[in-house]
């Protein structure tokens, strides 16, 4: 049987803890050929931005003097439509992660882990985001682990949906304190924003932008509240925004041509 080929990629960089970890769980499973895809630096709140003006300059990577991946120093998005050039195959699955710090709500339109996983699903590629709520060194161990049986289990569905995504986030809890896996909807959790305006050596003024994280509705079924209370929130996501319900209600409009 020809094994699977899994393409990783992140907005933390190639040379993220987040990305070594799927790179080590998915390589010791000898049914999966593993390659990576990953910006060269950090490039996290990119959204889906993509190079179209400057060139997209690629490097080939080593970690212990062996071949890890390709460093690219264009967005997430740039990344994955590399894939045909760098690696002449498509990929069975795109797994885009591990991040550090949470994708949930409103922040997942700015998310560079996010817009790489729909990247893919654009191309056709099963994908995953995948997420662990802290900043601050957190375990990846069993955030791969349990990634690579998400996988697993996708392998074994023959009716996964080929344009939506699943958006995975985990609570930055032990293993025995996670209370369990709930399927959730996206929230409307946001950043509230504020900017510190500075100015520079030359009198310049400068804005830094700052903010919190707020439940702007009550806690529900959202990926918010599900990691905040101890659940591992897996949120099916689809790149078609047609807000299907008000097609109708427009189509009442009397809409005419004023020339």
């Amino acid at each position: 049987m020809a094994k699977k080929l899994i393409l990783l990629t992140n907005d933390d960089g190639i040379e993220a803890d987040g990305i070594y970890s799927l790179y080590k769980i998915f390589s010791e499973d000898n049914n999966f050929e593993t390659k990576i895809i990953a910006p060269e630096f950090e490039r996290s709140a990119m959204g889906h931005a993509i190079t179209v003006f400057d060139p997209i300059w690629v490097k080939k990577e080593y970690r212990e003097g062996k071949f890890y991946g390709f460093g690219v120093n264009g967005t997430p998005a740039d990344c994955v439509k590399l894939y045909h050039e760098l690696l002449g195959a498509k990929p069975d699955l795109l797994v885009s992660g591990i991040n550090r710090g949470s994708n949930v709500g409103e922040n997942i339109i700015y998310s560079g882990t996010v817009s790489a996983a729909t990247e893919g699903i654009s191309n056709g590629i099963p994908s995953i985001a995948v997420s662990i709520d802290s900043y601050s060194e957190p375990d990846y161990g069993f955030s791969a682990r349990f990634t690579k049986n998400i996988a697993d289990m996708l392998f074994k569905d023959p009716f996964l949906p080929k344009k939506s995504l699943l958006n995975i986030n985990i609570p930055d809890l032990p293993f025995e304190k996670i209370k369990g896996v709930k399927i959730t909807s996206q929230s409307d959790a946001k950043f509230k924003d504020f900017f510190l305006k500075r100015s520079d050596p030359r009198g310049r003024d400068y804005y830094w932008m700052d903010g919190e994280f707020v439940e702007i509705s009550k806690c529900d079924e959202g990926d918010y509240c599900a990691i905040k209370n101890g659940y591992i929130s897996i949120t099916p996501i689809q790149y078609d925004m047609t807000d299907y319900d008000k097609i109708n209600y427009f189509k009442k409009w009397d809409i005419k041509l004023n020339g």
